[in-house]
């Protein structure tokens, strides 16, 4: 029942409301509050702040917090083990994904089911900066972010592919005869780009920056495919990874236009928390990982211009 209390404490920081918290673990609001505070009783400490609503965890409460993310973290990991030793790999494979790398994780995922049948996976959209923050936390099993620009950290990095770049431009547009673009073209342009809490966006401002021209930037989303509706709907551009076309291919009307390397390129990795356990699946994936090669992927698209 130990285990049981302790799911709760982590659905409780994970959701940051009880009701939702209550709703993961499959109780009810009233059990999981009770729940926490027999927790409380047995370590005779006060772990959640009282109030109406959840208003976070007491200095005590966060140090049995971390400690049983980890405990849950171990608990998950010797379940592997154990269904290893019976020859049957299962669980689930939580991965936390910048956008920009969604469109790449199915072929690391499917190999790694074509393996272990019994593996499932939920893979979630997130920043770089949360992706660090949850490994830590133990909410998930490993990231797929960018290894070599904002510090990650005290992670395992491996790494998977470096990005190029296209401008996605409406073909009937001052740029839709041409067969390439420049940066400066970009930044002349109106954008719909990612919101400034992505990296991705962060990165492709410092590209525009480079060309001295103040860029022209319209729409913010935080989503792939309202980058897509918008430049098809509004006639924007957008400045978009290689790798999205072999996913999400180039809209009717809208020509891809190859952006020349920019003076720094990123790579794009795996990442994995330096402390605690390693699950088997995480094993598993890394291992898929450095046999499948993604350092060419989309490459037959990458220099169409559509």
């Amino acid at each position: 029942m130990l285990l049981r209390r302790l799911e709760y404490l982590a659905a409780l920081a994970r959701e940051g409301h009880f009701g939702r918290a209550a709703e993961s673990c499959h109780v009810t609001q009233p059990a999981l509050s009770a729940g926490i505070r027999k927790l409380e009783r047995e370590l005779g400490v006060q772990v959640v702040k009282r109030g109406q609503r959840f208003e976070g965890f007491t200095p005590e409460g966060e140090e049995v917090l971390h400690w049983a993310q980890q405990m849950l973290a171990e608990r998950a990991a010797l379940d592997q083990h154990l269904a290893a030793m019976r020859g049957e790999l299962s669980g689930t494979l939580r991965i936390g994904a910048i956008p920009t790398a969604l469109s790449v994780a199915s072929l690391l995922t499917t190999p790694l089911r074509q393996r272990h049948p019994l593996v499932r996976f939920l893979l979630e959209s997130t920043s770089s900066r949360e992706i660090v923050r949850r490994l830590n936390d133990f909410d998930i099993d490993v990231g797929m972010t960018y290894v070599d620009g904002e510090p990650l950290g005290p992670v395992r990095v491996v790494p998977l592919y470096r990005e190029r770049y296209l401008l996605l431009t409406p073909a009937d547009g001052a740029l839709g005869r041409r067969d390439g673009a420049d940066w400066s073209d970009a930044a002349a342009a109106p954008l719909c780009l990612l919101t400034p809490d992505m990296q991705n966006r962060r990165i492709i401002d410092g590209h525009l920056a480079d060309t001295g021209t103040e860029a022209r930037v319209v729409v913010e989303t935080d989503t792939i495919s309202a980058i897509y509706d918008h430049v098809v709907s509004m006639g924007l551009s957008s400045v978009v990874p290689h790798t999205w076309l072999p996913s999400f291919g180039v809209p009717e009307g809208i020509r891809a236009l190859p952006l020349p390397r920019p003076r720094r390129s990123y790579q794009v990795g795996l990442v994995l928390a330096g402390h605690g356990p390693e699950s088997l699946l995480t094993r598993a994936l890394v291992e898929v990982a450095r046999e499948v090669d993604l350092s060419e992927v989309a490459g037959s698209t990458a220099g169409v211009a559509g």
